[in-house]
């Protein structure tokens, strides 16, 4: 059972396929979103000096100059946010700077809705609280969300993640008897997708988490594992995909070299 002072930190996928996705780091969220502020206020002052060279040049009385500085302000920093959010997908300038993008807190894209919401909050909790609100509400949530992205349903997730080694299953040496007399029958493809995955990155799992997925693992797999050895979960998914993949592998080879032999005899009649 997992720890529950850790349980509001995980990040995994109701299918563990993303088991080694985490969310975006508190640091590396501030400076992702202080390069976007950034982005922001050029706009912005880029529509400032329009505004003072429309002045000089067409002329308008104050009303139509603060309808101006509005419609500037909007565009700056609510529509270009939220244009730029929906259009790449959850990333932004300071995003793809710091590796992540926004996404739903079940993993999924965000929409327009997600990014117009954050898009409003953040004009109160970032500009208006020159970024306090945003940093506080960050610095104490377990995935660093903002306001906007606790009002929105997101968070920001980690895309730049390290390339994955290729990984065989090895057969644990403790199950080396049990291999012998073993009957591995072919799992569905999504589940030893799962088993293979989880055996990749479960190095990098918190202990906890590591021990539910696993267990839960081996419980779903047991249908297809006959004896179920006493041995702990994490071994015998080991022991399965290892014993698995070396019969589909002489299965393989045996198939060929009866396809060759049959080759064989019909180009020698």
């Amino acid at each position: 059972m997992s720890d529950p002072a850790t349980a509001d930190d995980e990040v995994l996928s109701g299918e563990a396929v993303a088991i080694d996705v985490q969310p975006v780091g508190f640091f590396l969220r501030v400076l992702g979103a202080a390069i976007d502020v950034v982005a922001c206020v050029l706009v912005f002052i880029a529509f400032l000096m329009l505004r003072l060279w429309l002045v000089s040049a067409v002329g308008y009385d104050d009303a139509i100059d603060r309808i101006l500085l509005v419609v500037s302000i909007v565009i700056s920093f609510v529509v270009l946010p939220c244009a730029v959010e929906v259009l790449s997908h959850g990333r932004s300038l300071g995003r793809l700077a710091v590796g992540g993008r926004i996404v739903r807190l079940d993993g999924g894209a965000a929409g327009f809705r997600h990014a117009f919401i954050r898009a409003v909050v953040g004009m109160l909790e970032i500009y208006s609280t020159l970024g306090g609100g945003a940093i506080l509400a960050g610095a104490f949530s377990a995935r660093s969300q903002r306001l906007g992205d606790m009002i929105a349903g997101t968070y920001a997730q980690k895309v730049r993640t390290p390339r994955l080694v290729p990984h065989a299953p090895v057969l644990p040496p403790m199950l080396t008897g049990w291999a012998a007399i073993a009957d591995v029958a072919r799992m569905p493809d999504r589940l030893a997708r799962r088993i293979s995955q989880f055996l990749q990155t479960a190095d990098r799992m918190l202990p906890a988490a590591r021990a539910r997925i696993a267990h839960d693992l081996v419980a779903e797999a047991s249908a297809f594992i006959s004896p179920l050895p006493a041995a702990p979960d994490e071994a015998v998914l080991h022991a399965a995909m290892a014993l698995r993949r070396e019969r589909e592998t002489r299965a393989l080879l045996l198939s060929d070299d009866r396809a060759e032999r049959l080759t064989g005899t019909r180009i020698g009649l």
